[in-house]
């Protein structure tokens, strides 16, 4: 089982995957740091409170909805989406003209 388990550990697929994964984990960093350095503020100028991470909504006297941080998630969610799909775009382009 150990022989089995080294053969599957540096087969390419699990070497590519590892890559992939430490890749990602850094476009998330250079991802949340656009988003939060860069296009919070400039977005934060139409904004009360001039930084969309802090915006919130208060509803009733005790509720507060803290809205911003969501939006800065489904914004580098909506990067992070769009960088991936062109580069699957990419990818398949270049399998079709291998092919």
């Amino acid at each position: 089982m150990l022989e089995e388990f080294k053969k599957f550990a540096v087969s390419g697929n699990v070497l590519d995957l590892a890559v992939g994964v430490i890749i990602g984990a850094a476009f998330g960093k250079i991802t949340s740091s656009l988003v939060e350095d860069i296009l919070n503020p400039i977005i934060g100028l139409i904004l009360p409170t001039g930084d969309l991470a802090t915006a919130t909504l208060k509803i009733g006297e005790n509720a507060v909805l803290k809205y911003g941080n969501f939006l800065n998630n489904i914004i580098q969610f909506v990067i992070v989406a769009w960088v991936l799909f062109l580069i699957v775009k990419a990818a398949n382009k270049l399998k079709e003209k291998q092919s």
